[in-house]
């Protein structure tokens, strides 16, 4: 069983950045590999970015390539997605997803879930 609490959402002007964490529980989690998705208003959720167990390997969407990070420090049981030049299309509920794997499963089929954390982007 493994818990995720994201944090670091809240209002941005566009072009800003934002930092979002997520905290695992210290039970196994450098055994996990993670994800981040989000959910606009009105929209499917819709995947971010993922990484593996030791952090070698990243993927992202091809709507935030280039401006968002994401990164993990086992240490500290935690995942980051550092968000660059935001725009109002980044407006979303963000999600935090653990998968029990070395690396991120195809589409969501992830195991667990965060209880997300909003961004909101205004220009």
């Amino acid at each position: 069983q493994v818990q995720l609490v994201e944090s670091g959402g809240g209002l941005v002007q566009a072009g800003g950045s934002l930092r979002l964490s997520c905290a695992a529980s210290r039970r196994t989690f450098s055994m996990y590999a993670m994800g981040w998705f989000r959910q606009a208003p009105g929209k499917e959720r819709e995947f971010v970015a993922a990484i593996s167990w030791s952090g070698g390997s990243t993927s992202y969407a091809d709507s935030v390539k280039g401006r968002f990070t994401i990164s993990r420090d086992n240490a500290k049981n935690t995942v980051y997605l550092q968000m660059n030049s935001l725009k109002p299309e980044d407006t979303a509920v963000y999600y935090c997803a653990a998968y029990k794997g070395p690396l991120p499963p195809p589409y969501d089929r992830y195991d667990y879930w965060g209880q997300g954390t909003q961004v909101t982007v205004f220009s």
